[in-house]
């Protein structure tokens, strides 16, 4: 197999969707015949076993970076895809203390190289140590934003030192888009940042339900509006088509909640 593309997944502030993104990118990605591997870079934060509901994972990124265990002890397979492959995070505190050779990262990311087609990594949010390591293991770079002004200042001190570093923007995924007039638009946003916006992701309730469930959205609800801009932004990165589906009548809608429908 040869060498994978290393993505790094990074916002200059938390809480704007990059987890979520990163866990049904790669999802998206395997459905479309991509071996990949997500893994969690965010020694302090970490969530990406809690979305996928592996939160009972015996071993983790943290134990590897203590020296505890090797990198092949702390990879998952997800819930019977194949394709899909996880290095979770610890989410004790007693991990967290041990786990302090973060620069043992880059490391890692050269061993599990030719495993896959596609190593999505989720960064720390912000410009700390810890941050500025994950976006040196990534060869590129997505910024995961929010159509709000703050958001974009903040990824874009982020895509600046990520340019210093080497690594090379790809372009932003705009997340939790909604109707409202206060919300930047995607053209503003993309003067700013100076990157395409690879995709829009609409505010969508079905996403907090997912993770209710731990249960990545597109497979939850293959259908629904953000579930196809994650299968879009993973089309876009493996170079093959998808075709949306079609959006449903408001009368579908009302039959399907009268009568029934295809449950998930």
């Amino acid at each position: 197999m040869p060498e994978a593309r290393s993505i790094v997944f990074a916002s200059g502030k938390g809480g704007t969707g990059k987890t979520t993104t990163v866990v049904n990118t790669g999802v998206a990605l395997a459905k479309f015949g991509k071996e990949v591997i997500l893994i969690d870079a965010d020694i302090t934060m970490s969530n990406l076993s809690l979305v996928l509901g592996m939160e009972d994972i015996p071993i983790t990124l943290h134990d590897v970076l203590s020296g505890e265990a090797t990198i092949k002890d702390a990879i998952y397979e997800y819930k019977g895809l194949s394709k899909v492959k996880v290095i979770p995070g610890g989410l004790s505190l007693e991990k967290l203390k041990k786990a302090k050779n973060y620069e043992k990262l880059r490391e890692i990311i050269m061993e599990i190289q030719d495993m896959a087609d596609f190593i999505l990594i989720d960064a720390p949010a912000g410009l700390e140590m810890t941050s500025v390591t994950a976006l040196l293991v990534g060869k590129e770079l997505i910024l995961v934003v929010n159509p709000e002004i703050s958001s974009i200042t903040d990824a874009l001190k982020t895509k600046m030192v990520a340019e210093k570093l080497n690594t090379l923007p790809l372009g932003a995924v705009l997340n939790r888009v909604t109707s409202e007039k206060t919300d930047l638009t995607k053209e503003e946003i993309e003067a700013i940042l100076e990157v395409p916006v690879l995709v829009s992701v609409p505010e969508d309730p079905e996403v907090k339900r997912a993770s209710a469930y731990g249960i990545p959205l597109v497979l939850k609800n293959p259908d629904s509006p953000a579930s196809i801009s994650y299968y879009m932004l993973a089309s876009k990165l493996a170079g093959v088509p998808y075709e949306p589906p079609k959006p449903e009548s408001p009368l579908s809608r009302i039959f399907k909640g009268l009568f029934g429908g295809r449950r998930r």
